[in-house]
């Protein structure tokens, strides 16, 4: 007698969760979530610049500010970091990102790329994509570049279909591509990539693209039968920037995808400020219009590791570890006054969830740390890494490494004028030059210094260790080759035979240290470059918190806590002066931490004694 009713039950559950649709209705210009016109209030949030534990917490701090969706990224290069090889695990664990936000009840707007931007290095492509091909049109119907396109979205599209909306799922949009009326007009690129994307997934999904107001970009971005939106930041003219849009595409809801609260860094820049005020303004101009809207970024987080990229405007410009922002929710994600300002104008237009409203969470400050020189880059150099010979300097791509430094060495086999000059062109993106392991000088693209003179006998070895500052994120030049990919030359003459050795710094190689320090009688007297390192305990009753590595009189290198790359730091240059150490990564006693630097310029103390401090503070600087 209970079979029927249980057969009856399961039934309406199946055909509750199927009738979920999520459509445009162009006529009236809105979106149709289960029928129903529908906008949406989102923000940004990257899943791989955030720690997983933390997803919840962002995600709920999201919600409560009066958001119905987030959207976020799909970074290509760190989910396919060699060809054929998936990464879906850890911070990249994107099934996990997208549940949780279904479980909160947020909607989810997905940027698939291939291209993202997003101040990430190569805008999100994997360098490998320029391995052994120098002539790849990125970004085109180039065959090169497609076979590849295709091959990651027939794994991608399957990862996320189930979690499309109309499959019963969060995702309510997809994006082709990304700003790309910024770059050019590639029209069959552009229908390959809508196309791919229909054929791939069985259910159909809300396309979209996303482009800057003007004319030629947002027409140059359109894509037939594909939902254009627009981007612009506080300040803009909201009517002008949706007539513009209106321009494009005459009829469909009015979205602006890319609403900006704060901007992005670079290093040596002043940190980027925009008022909640004009936040505010905008925003509500926006929300008048009955237009949806995303704030770029909601939550920036950090740039973990070698994964920042760069800009190129008249110069080269690297982006620090930092991803703040100056957002509503700040890079340990604590709300800021934008976040109640923006919460307050929201709830205007839209419905606030109940519930106790965020506040910052304290941050936890540690004694200093006593960092030990353990051996330098040299020592660390001939125990870890494997090194490539070759008549002429190879980038780091044909090297096969894909961040970080490499060290080309040449033996000099003639006599030289004093001083000769050293020139490497294109040199990216900057450079120690050593002759037998003494300092010369640097070389920088960003300050475009090609040449120095140095002082070298026949017989002597010239080392360059290049650092990979990050690949350009955006525009015509990302496809941005690292290293040293010309000839170089010593006066008139063309060097020659070079030694080439990509340094490994992933979380095994700074395990081994350990190991190899034992080996290592004495340290090079030389004091930078230098690994360093420093062990602390934290008691039992000490409540790990998120805390902020400051560095100060430290110059510039990695820093690495428990093996995990924090990222770079270049506190005398700034404006980031901090790193974000979340807590996750600290270990109670009995367990011992370690902070493990590699130090490229100079220490504290000028070369002079053997150990300086760090010191984990409880204020971001």
């Amino acid at each position: 007698m209970n079979l029927p009713i249980l057969s009856i039950f399961c039934l309406f559950c199946v055909t509750v969760v199927f009738s979920k649709s999520f459509t445009v209705d162009y006529e009236n210009n809105t979106f149709l979530k289960d029928g129903k016109p529908f906008r949406y209030m989102s923000g940004s949030i990257h899943y791989f610049r955030v720690p997983s534990v933390f997803w919840y917490d962002r995600l709920y701090k999201m919600k409560m500010a009066g958001l119905n969706a987030i959207q976020t990224y799909v970074e290509w290069n760190h989910h396919e970091p060699e060809p054929g090889v998936y990464n879906f695990d850890g911070d990249y664990n994107l099934p996990k990102f997208l549940k949780t936000a279904d479980d909160l009840g947020l909607v989810v707007i997905l940027r698939t790329g291939p291209f993202i931007d997003a101040e990430r290095d190569m805008g999100g492509l994997p360098y490998w994509l320029m391995r052994n091909n120098s002539n790849i049109k990125l970004r085109s119907y180039d065959p090169t570049y497609i076979k590849y396109v295709d091959r990651w979205y027939k794994v991608l599209l399957p990862i996320i279909e189930p979690f499309l909306y109309n499959n019963g799922g969060p995702i309510i949009t997809l994006q082709i591509e990304n700003e790309y009326g910024s770059i050019g007009c590639d029209a069959q690129y552009k229908s390959h990539l809508r196309e791919l994307v229909k054929k791939t997934l069985k259910t159909k999904v809300v396309l979209f693209t996303t482009d800057g107001s003007g004319s030629s970009l947002l027409s140059c971005g359109k894509t037939d039968e594909v939902l254009s939106t627009v981007d612009f930041g506080t300040g803009a003219n909201v009517t002008y920037n949706f007539e513009m849009l209106r321009w494009t595409q005459a009829s469909g809801p009015l979205v602006n995808s890319e609403f900006y609260p704060g901007w992005l860094d670079h290093w040596g820049q002043p940190h980027a400020k925009v008022s909640s005020d004009s936040i505010v303004k905008t925003l509500t101009d926006m929300l008048e219009a009955n237009a949806s809207v995303n704030v770029y970024m909601f939550h920036g987080g950090t740039s973990f590791g070698f994964t920042a990229g760069s800009n190129l405007g008249s110069t080269f410009q690297a982006c620090p570890t930092s991803y703040d922002y100056d957002a509503p929710l700040n890079e340990a994600g604590d709300p800021t006054p934008k976040y109640y300002a923006m919460r307050e104008a929201i709830g205007k237009f839209f419905p606030l969830p109940t519930g106790v409203v965020p506040k910052p969470a304290p941050k936890m400050a540690l004694p200093p740390i006593t960092m030990k020189k353990v051996m330098s880059l040299w020592d660390f150099v001939s125990m870890n890494n494997v090194s490539v010979f070759s008549t002429y300097p190879l980038s780091f791509e044909d090297l096969s490494h894909p961040f970080g430094f490499v060290l080309y060495k040449a033996t000099v086999t003639f006599q030289t004028s004093d001083p000769a000059i050293l020139t490497v062109k294109g040199i990216a993106d900057r450079a120690h030059v050593y002759v037998n392991k003494v300092l010369q000088g640097i070389l920088s693209r960003e300050q475009k210094a090609e040449s120095i003179p140095i002082r070298v006998l026949k017989g002597q070895n010239i080392e360059i260790l290049v650092e990979n500052q990050g690949r350009i994120c955006s525009g015509y030049n990302i496809n941005d080759r690292k290293g040293i990919f010309q000839n170089v030359t010593l006066g008139s003459q063309v060097l020659v035979n070079w030694t080439m050795t990509p340094v490994l710094l992933d979380s095994n190689s700074v395990k081994k240290i350990e190991l190899w320090k034992q080996n290592i009688k004495k340290t090079d007297s030389v004091s930078a470059p230098s690994v360093y390192i420093g062990k602390f305990k934290i008691t039992n009753e000490t409540t790990l918190l998120d805390s902020f590595l400051r560095l100060d009189g430290w110059h510039k290198g990695v820093a690495f806590l428990n093996n995990f790359n924090l990222g770079r730091y270049w506190p005398i240059v700034g404006p980031q002066v901090t790193l974000y150490a979340p807590s996750n990564l600290f270990l109670r006693a009995p367990l011992m931490n370690q902070i493990t630097l590699l130090e490229l310029e100079d220490s504290p103390c000028g070369g002079g004694g053997d150990s300086w401090a760090v010191q984990f503070v409880d204020t971001q600087l």
